[in-house]
């Protein structure tokens, strides 16, 4: 070994890393239209939008020719988010329209390669057939995002009988329609999602939210907030989240199109979407580093750490992370495979409150100090 003379420094990379946030406030709209500006909004291309009020003004004014400008307006009324839009032009009959829906769909996954951003609220108000929405939620599981789509049917029943179409964890359905537009449900939960995830977080539901912009309800639901029969019970009941009148107009309904029970609840979907791609990018560092202990300690405790932080924060109720010996044979570490197990625990929203009420003569017991 050489004689230093000297100072010499190592630099030691071991511990812990921080471990970042991921944007989920990003929405992917696919959207008609046929006077919009072909500069702005170029057809069958994902954009990049940043301010949706000003953006109004490059989204045509054929209302009864397209939805661009309609949901761009509609989202406007919720949060200036950022959104992908992938506008496309109706074709020569309605078929022809959907097939270019379903394509403008699939160009939302093109949107991290080309634009930088991930759209994780996804939807087509006003044109969510179900070729659309199965699409739509394929794309959801591909870029781990959320879709929001109305329930066809010009009744609650109709209503029903559509979602049992679906069984997607990706999907929220909604029932029924705003007044104003077709698809106005859609274009402001997609809005609201992106406003909530903002000044709330994404383990906070859609639901009992004050929508901005509403007049009224297309078809108006009876609603019974202390739980009984009603209409939105009854489409909660079917997992449709329904529009409800109270104190201001809300969506009503947490539930999403799974058929995994674990997953029934929006929140459930989301926060599991999350720490998959929080962990995956924060352990980006730990790939192709030479497998030792201490690789494994620094990997647990990096997960470990967002754990804490995101417990305290009250996004998540626990989480643990650890490293099974069982699940690590020799072999296996020789090969250049390391398996990490972690569990967590999502926020459940607070769905049913219940009160226990009795009558009782007891408090007349105090009448006379009450009297002095």
């Amino acid at each position: 070994m050489p004689i230093i003379h000297g100072i010499k420094v190592n630099e030691i990379n071991s511990g812990a890393r921080a471990i970042a946030a991921v944007s989920t406030a990003v929405i992917g709209l696919v959207a008609l239209s046929t006077d919009a500006d072909a500069v702005a909004f170029p057809a069958g291309k994902p954009v990049l939008v940043t301010d949706v009020a000003g953006a109004l003004a490059k989204a045509g004014t054929d209302a009864s020719d397209g939805t661009l400008a309609n949901a761009l307006d509609a989202i406007a009324d919720q949060s200036s988010p950022i959104v992908v839009v992938t506008r496309v032009e109706p074709g020569e009959d309605e078929e022809a329209t959907e097939a270019a829906v379903q394509a403008g769909v699939q160009t939302l996954r093109m949107a991290e390669s080309t634009l930088g951003v991930r759209p994780r609220i996804l939807g087509a108000p006003g044109l969510d057939t179900a070729p659309v929405i199965n699409d739509l939620i394929t794309v959801a599981q591909k870029l781990r995002g959320f879709a929001y789509c109305a329930a066809a049917g010009a009744t609650a029943a109709e209503a029903i009988t559509a979602a049992d179409d679906f069984s997607a964890r990706e999907l929220m359905l909604l029932w029924p329609e705003f007044s104003d537009f077709t698809g106005s449900a859609a274009a402001r939960a997609l809005g609201l999602r992106a406003r909530i995830d903002s000044e709330t977080g994404w383990h906070k539901t859609l639901s009992n939210v004050a929508i901005n912009g509403v007049t009224g309800i297309e078809t108006p639901v009876d609603f019974d907030l202390l739980g009984g029969a009603s209409t939105a019970s009854l489409l909660n009941d079917a997992n449709i989240t329904t529009l409800i009148r109270a104190n201001g107009f809300r969506f009503w309904g947490n539930r999403t199109m799974s058929a995994e029970p674990l997953f029934a609840f929006e929140s459930a979907v989301r926060t599991g979407q999350v720490l998959q791609d929080e962990i995956a990018n924060g352990l980006l560092w730990a790939i192709d580093k030479p497998i030792s202990a201490g690789l494994v300690k620094d990997i647990v405790a990096t997960v470990n750490a967002r754990f804490r932080a995101l417990q305290s924060q009250g996004r998540i109720v626990g989480a643990h992370c650890w490293f099974d010996a069982a699940a690590n044979p020799p072999e296996a570490l020789a090969g250049g495979s390391i398996t990490i197990d972690y569990e967590y625990t999502p926020c459940a929203p607070a769905e049913a409150i219940l009160l226990n009420q009795r009558i009782t003569d007891r408090f007349y017991a105090t009448i006379a100090d009450q009297l002095g």
